[in-house]
């Protein structure tokens, strides 16, 4: 079976379940930190602070690397970065595992996040090389694979430590990252000729150094102890952004092309999916804080490490049903329509959550509606935000879309920090049972208004 444009005779159903497998994979490592921030802590003795970066680096490496491995896998290299960026990611995964110091792991952490940023990658292989009904099928299982990935993470990573220490937990993304760098090396199609593309290295680490600097400001919360400090970074971000973008518009290979993201649509789906994850992850904060409460706090459910990650489970499979059903929701009310379908049921998660939170059962049902408004909005997004983008340009455009996601949740993660904290009697440990309610309706503006932002593409 050929594709569409002639450049691959491989089958195109074992195409599309080797994209979806190996970006599973790249999600689930890049939530292999998450259960393991305390065991990090205790085991190699450092503090939660510091343990905490072994997340936040993550992200930080996965939405700083994006858009230099998108204009990397934008022509005949792509197969090429792909298969080397993996290579990386197990040589993370080896440093996580191996008996060294904590600023090993942190550099392994740091690696381990490219698995993050192949996504766009794997999701133009899929737009380029499969035909136009299982692209657009693909690329949807593709952007909910990181929704996937953590009910398969959480629950596995907390068992492995429990029973085999640490090491062993970090080993389970060293094997998955393994599985993935072969499954890619057998199926990837081989690019047609061409030239290796122009790496604009200004704009890379000036785009770099902005993105960081928001990164660490909003992801840290620390930081805002020295109001001076957190100030000046986001005003140096923001005037290395700046900069950026006045490099971008006058050089003749620019890293992104500004040009095509400040089209209505695109920048309507950037500015979207940012608002979103705000609000997405400000509930998804919640709920796994709230299903650990300790007793002591008489509410919550003091689930330990392994049940709390296996409430994830529901979470993860209506994620991935939203996925399945998101091309045929598309086919039926449109993508600006399915798009608020999935804020509408975020929104009820929610609502369910205020009203019920007394009930485990109810709240289970809060974290799978959840799950479904997640994979709903991130299945929907690449077909919102590449209308009219040329193939070429469909990684490069898909990371900007990624960094812009990874702000969004770190804001809606630091967002229930700060708003739990702020309800925290003074000389408590926990906040009141009230205050993660009055925390879940915070989601609400966020969301309208994400949906509020599509809706005014009239275009769609």
């Amino acid at each position: 079976m050929s594709t569409r444009d002639g450049l691959s005779t491989r089958p195109a159903g074992r195409l599309s379940a080797a994209l979806v497998c190996t970006a599973l994979s790249g999600a689930v490592i890049g939530s292999v930190g998450a259960p393991l921030i305390t065991p990090v802590a205790t085991g190699m003795h450092v503090s939660l602070d510091a343990a905490q970066w072994t997340l936040t680096v993550t992200l930080f490496s996965g939405a700083i690397a994006g858009p230099v491995l998108g204009r990397l896998g934008s022509g005949p290299y792509r197969r090429v970065t792909i298969l080397a960026t993996l290579a990386l990611v197990m040589a993370g995964g080896l440093l996580t595992v191996l008996p060294l110091p904590f600023a090993a792991l942190l550099i392994g952490r740091g690696l381990q996040g490219l698995a993050v940023a192949v996504g766009a990658l794997l999701m133009s292989v899929a737009r380029t090389h499969l035909p136009l009904e299982r692209s657009a099928s693909t690329i949807a299982a593709l952007s909910v694979a990181t929704t996937v990935g953590i009910g398969v993470g959480y629950p596995a990573i907390s068992l492995l430590d429990q029973l085999a220490g640490l090491r062993a937990a970090y080993g389970f993304g060293l094997l998955l990252s393994a599985a993935a760098l072969v499954i890619a090396w057998r199926t990837l199609p081989i690019e047609a000729a061409g030239k290796l593309p122009r790496i604009d290295v200004t704009g890379a680490l000036l785009l770099a150094l902005g993105t960081l600097g928001f990164l660490v400001v909003i992801a840290d919360p620390s930081i805002w102890v020295t109001a001076w400090l957190a100030g000046g970074l986001l005003a140096g971000s923001a005037l290395v952004l700046a900069l950026w973008a006045f490099i971008e518009l006058r050089t003749t290979t620019p890293l992104v092309d500004l040009r095509l993201l400040g089209q209505g649509h695109v920048l309507r789906a950037n500015l979207a999916v940012l608002v979103a994850g705000t609000g997405l992850y400000l509930l998804f904060s919640l709920f796994t804080r709230y299903v650990q409460t300790p007793a002591v706090a008489h509410y919550g459910f003091a689930l330990p490490g392994v049940a709390a990650g296996a409430a994830l489970i529901p979470f993860s499979l209506l994620g991935f049903v939203a996925g399945k059903a998101v091309p045929r929701l598309i086919a039926r009310i449109t993508e600006p329509w399915t798009y608020a379908l999935s804020i509408v049921i975020a929104v009820a998660s929610a609502l369910l959550f205020a009203a019920a939170s007394q009930s485990l059962t109810a709240v289970l049902a809060a974290i799978a509606l959840l799950g479904f408004g997640v994979g709903g909005v991130f299945a929907v997004m690449p077909r919102l935000v590449l209308v009219g983008v040329p193939h070429r340009e469909t990684a490069s455009v898909l990371s900007i879309n990624q960094i812009a996601r990874s702000i969004g949740m770190s804001i809606g993660s630091a967002l229930a920090g700060f708003l739990l904290a702020a309800t925290t009697p003074d000389g408590a440990m926990l906040p009141t049972q009230n205050g993660y309610l009055t925390t879940a309706l915070w989601a609400l503006p966020p969301l309208a208004a994400s949906a509020l932002i599509i809706a005014t593409n009239r275009s769609s």
